[in-house]
């Protein structure tokens, strides 16, 4: 080496002496995709997981992970690594020979960068992470890009009307984000898998012959979608302000703008009437409008005489009168015994009246150190709505002041009156107690002679029962295979933390007592009440056969291995979509020709569906010895759910 460039080598040998951290053996000179790989781990390799070390200038070809194609990084496959941080900006971004990018199954949280330089990249999956923020709108720059997998992250914002820029996709899935907006109208003929369930998701669904390629489930768990596809129909509503010849949104819809039929609420331009016809018109018109208003004041004079007397009697009656819920049937919707059916009607009040308070008896107990954020009186006077009829009780919906919302459920005096009110008071301070992301909170209590109230968060996206059984006039296709094993696995979450938190047990676990949560989540209700039912009350076929032989046949005590085997019988109706009455008594061997008969459209999915009928049948065996504890049946379970990811990780080419 000349001695007129000594001086620089040992300028390059400082500037770069600082950076090499990531290594003690690593080479002065980095290449630029090694460089852009150790960037990334700086950031989201929080717990040093991957062992990067750059003896020689090409190491970096056989790091975890890394296939490289002549000297450059054409794959970055990290799956399942365990990974905890964020996906910095301007660090694998600059791989642009980068032709797959899996991040699938770590814990990397925050928003997703720009990709847009990643012009060669045809496979991204960052499914299963913890990424926030709106979509990545750097996606629809990728032109080249055919799977696309961006579920099970915290994604909000609306989804992307111009998704049909990606040309060649062939697999898209955005379930279990929280996107909003309507469903864009994909006419990509390549397009084998899609899925956008679980967002919040509304309006019609196009119908393209592209969309009309996926059943049900591909847009389950939106429950403002509706369209043909999902075999829901559209309510067309005209607008509350604006006049017919209005365009735009204050004025008209596309759909109203070109009806031709004054039908389902739609607004209809009709031509100019003759001076003749328009005083005739405003002659019945005006004459409407008079009836109109003389039936409004009668109805207003009626109300407010009976408000009068009803107020007259709580006066004369305030000493004497027990505790009631008052209110008249309403909607049956997705709690309680999904077979009672009840007329809708108005909104009605939810009355408890004054009673003596002594002590905890007559007064509303928050449980767990809730903040008591209303009381009684406030209860009192909240709106309810009949939710359902269940085997334990009534279930209201409760507007608390006109914001807080609650579910109020009144158990039947007749079914749990053979308790005395300190046996229900210990019972109920326990169950209070439990706290899991897959039960539903009891926040307060309340017991007076006769009346006995529990009072929970209100859950608002329904039921599993309604989800899988659908509405009376159609019927629901069962699940998808990977929404069975999602909600099995919140239930089971949910189980295993009650048998392994306390000495409780479930006792009434069925798909109607399993709510979706804000997130979509599966969450148990009516847990740990039924051992203050009366056994011998008489149940629906369908609660009766969640029960395990030993309950049925002796009225035997609930245990844990009992509700092991509602979970069989609830696994199953998941699976199948049929009711628990109309399950067949089969050998094991037997139950997997049956589910797959059921699930007609499944043929790909043979062999997971055939892991997930193992363990409901080996949970509803007849013996309760032969039944695993729950904690072993959730392992199963996310047994399950990591081998799936494992053969989706191959056959989208992960590796």
């Amino acid at each position: 080496m000349s001695k007129a460039l000594l001086p620089l080598f040992f300028f390059f040998l400082t500037c770069f002496s600082k950076p090499i951290t990531y290594t003690p053996k690593a080479s002065l000179l980095f290449p630029s995709d090694a460089v852009s790989i150790l960037s990334f781990k700086s950031k989201a390799d929080l717990d040093n997981k991957l062992l990067y070390e750059l003896n020689e200038r090409f190491d970096y070809c056989q790091w975890q992970g890394v296939k490289c194609a002549q000297g450059r990084v054409v794959r970055y496959i990290l799956q399942n690594s365990d990974l905890r941080g964020i996906f910095p900006a301007d660090s694998l971004t600059r791989l642009d020979q980068l032709r797959v990018l899996s991040l699938h199954n770590n814990s990397l949280s925050g928003p997703i960068p720009d990709l847009s330089s990643l012009y060669n990249l045809k496979s991204l999956f960052l499914d299963r992470n913890n990424f926030s923020g709106t979509f990545p709108p750097s996606v629809l720059l990728l032109h080249r890009i055919t799977s696309l997998d961006l579920s099970y992250n915290g994604l909000t914002g609306p989804m992307p009307a111009n998704l049909t820029v990606l040309d060649r996709l062939k697999i898209l899935r955005l379930e279990w984000n929280r996107f909003n907006g309507t469903v864009p109208p994909l006419n990509q003929s390549f397009l084998l898998i899609f899925n956008v369930s679980g967002n919040n998701l509304t309006g019609k669904i196009p119908v393209t012959r592209t969309l009309s390629k996926f059943n049900t489930t591909a847009f389950s768990l939106n429950p403002n979608l509706c369209g043909e596809i999902i075999n829901k129909a559209c309510t067309s509503r005209a607008p509350f302000f604006g006049s017919p010849s209005a365009s735009g949104p204050l004025g008209q819809s596309a759909e109203v703008q070109g009806s031709g039929a004054n039908s389902g609420g739609i607004l209809v331009l009709t031509p100019p009437s003759s001076p003749k016809k328009k005083h005739q018109k405003t002659t019945a018109v005006l004459g409407f409008t008079f009836g109109i208003a003389l039936i409004i004041f009668s109805v207003l004079l009626a109300l407010a005489l009976v408000r009068k007397q009803s107020g007259k009697k709580r006066l004369d009656s305030k000493e004497t009168k027990p505790t009631t819920i008052v209110s008249s049937e309403a909607t049956n919707s997705n709690l309680g015994n999904p077979k009672t059916q009840v007329e809708e009607v108005s909104e009605r009040k939810l009355v408890i009246s004054e009673v003596q308070k002594p002590k905890k008896s007559g007064n509303l107990v928050f449980v767990a150190g809730e903040v008591e954020g209303y009381s009684l009186e406030q209860l009192m006077r909240a709106s309810a709505e009949l939710l359902g009829r269940g085997t334990m009780g009534t279930t209201y919906k409760a507007v608390v002041d006109g914001q807080l919302i609650l579910t109020v459920k009144r158990l039947d005096a007749g079914k749990t009156g053979v308790t005395s009110g300190e046996v229900f008071e210990q019972q109920m301070d326990a169950v209070g107690g439990l706290r899991h992301p897959n039960l539903v909170p009891i926040r307060a209590y309340f017991q007076a002679k006769g009346e006995r109230l529990v009072i929970y968060d209100y859950q608002p996206n329904g039921s599993v029962y309604n989800l899988v059984h659908g509405s009376r006039s159609t019927r629901a296709k069962p699940l998808h295979w990977t929404s069975c094993l999602k909600i099995a696995e919140d239930v089971a979450q949910g189980l295993a933390y009650i048998h392994q938190a306390s000495r409780l047990v479930h006792g009434n676990l069925k798909s109607s007592n399993v709510l979706l949560g804000t997130d979509f989540e599966a969450c148990l209700t009516d847990y740990c009440l039924a051992v203050l039912a009366d056994s011998s009350s008489t149940e629906d076929p369908d609660s009766a056969a969640y029960k395990a032989p030993e309950i049925r046949k002796s009225n035997g005590r609930l245990t844990p291995k009992s509700d092991v085997y509602a979970f069989g019988v609830f696994l199953l109706e998941l699976l199948t979509g049929k009711h628990p009455s109309q399950h067949p008594v089969l050998v094991p061997h037997d139950v997997m020709e049956w589910v797959r008969t059921m699930r007609e459209d499944d043929g790909g999915e043979y062999h997971r569906l055939g892991m997930l009928t193992e363990v409901a049948s080996v949970c509803s065996l007849k013996s309760p010895e032969q039944r695993p504890p729950m904690w072993q049946v959730l392992k199963m379970i996310q047994e399950i759910k990591k081998s799936a990811m494992i053969e989706d990780s191959a056959s989208f080419g992960y590796s």
